[in-house]
């Protein structure tokens, strides 16, 4: 009668010791302590991305009141009017135009300094990552004087040279050149220490084969350097054309979009029509019409390296 007794108890201690063995081992395996571990940048990205992005479709399909479905109304709207596709080719040619001169100057900066002796490496990374560190209002606040149209520091100095003024910020082309320059200022460095860390890791039996086939300079570039860097620039490429897209403070500052809505960009034109002209739902509107362009520039970047991965 006793063992019948204490035998119910025995297979419950028999089944929690199960259960706490299969925990451990669940708590062991690789995949779930990964995930685990990236569940609160997970959580983060659902409240701070994913849920805007999804509140912003909402909006998006209402009326000006906000209290009224329109479908598709809104961007209706927005295809019939000229500002809108300037701003669709405005924000085309700042982020193109500023992504490719970053990342060619970003590879001529990283190889000058991956060239520099080891000693004078961390001086050099510590200043040129200056204009990066800054925060991007303060240092266009700076270059907003520099362009000031009566006091412009460039001015002062072509003046020397019998040229100008310049209406830096007053003339479209060259206001677009002049966010354009500020972008690129700004986002060189991002692209010089990524471009770094990846010439760090070729190695250098590459080079030294490559010199004894009588390849010259250029060639060890082309035929060894870009084939090893091929993926970080298709990643660097993308997250900073991602960046680009959705920039804001530099046209604000310097330009404002103007003259004439001649350099606004996505996100500031959303500003203005959403929040200044008090039509949320349309500004929600401009502001979902980036996802489509970088959407396809994802597919075809991410394709690429996918397919660059299959075959090694």
């Amino acid at each position: 009668m006793v063992d019948v007794a204490f035998q119910p108890n025995s297979v419950a201690a028999t089944r929690s010791t199960r259960k706490r063995s299969s925990l451990r081992a669940t708590l062991k395996r690789k995949s779930t302590a990964a995930f685990l571990m990236t569940l609160p940048l997970i959580l983060l990205i659902v409240i701070l991305v994913v849920y805007p992005a999804f509140y912003s479709l909402h909006l998006a399909t209402l009326n000006k009141s906000m209290q009224h479905f329109v479908g598709l109304g809104n961007f209706q709207f927005l295809f019939k009017r000229d500002t809108f596709w300037l701003v669709v080719e405005q924000s085309c040619i700042f982020a193109i135009s500023a992504v490719v001169f970053k990342a060619v100057i970003g590879f001529i900066v990283a190889h000058f300094v991956h060239n520099i002796p080891a000693k004078g490496q961390r001086k050099w990374r510590g200043m040129l990552l200056v204009p990066w560190v800054i925060p991007p209002a303060m240092s266009t606040l700076a270059w907003l004087w520099l362009f000031d149209p009566s006091y412009s520091a460039f001015n002062y100095t072509l003046s020397f040279f019998g040229i100008g003024p310049i209406a830096w910020t007053g003339d479209p082309n060259w206001a677009r050149f002049s966010v354009i320059l500020v972008n690129v200022w700004y986002g060189a460095p991002f692209f010089m220490i990524m471009y770094l860390a990846s010439l760090k890791s070729v190695p250098d039996q590459l080079y030294e084969a490559a010199a004894i086939d009588g390849a010259n300079w250029w060639q060890r570039i082309w035929y060894v350097t870009l084939p090893m860097m091929r993926n970080i620039i298709a990643i660097t490429t993308l997250f900073s054309l991602i960046v680009t897209f959705a920039n804001f403070d530099i046209v604000r500052i310097l330009t404002a979009g103007g003259p004439l809505d001649h350099t606004h960009i996505f996100a500031t034109w959303a500003f203005r029509v959403g929040i200044e002209g008090s039509d949320i739902p349309l500004g929600a509107s401009v502001s979902l019409f980036m996802f489509p362009i970088l959407a396809i520039a994802a597919v075809f970047i991410l394709r690429d390296i996918n397919k660059r991965g299959n075959e090694a």
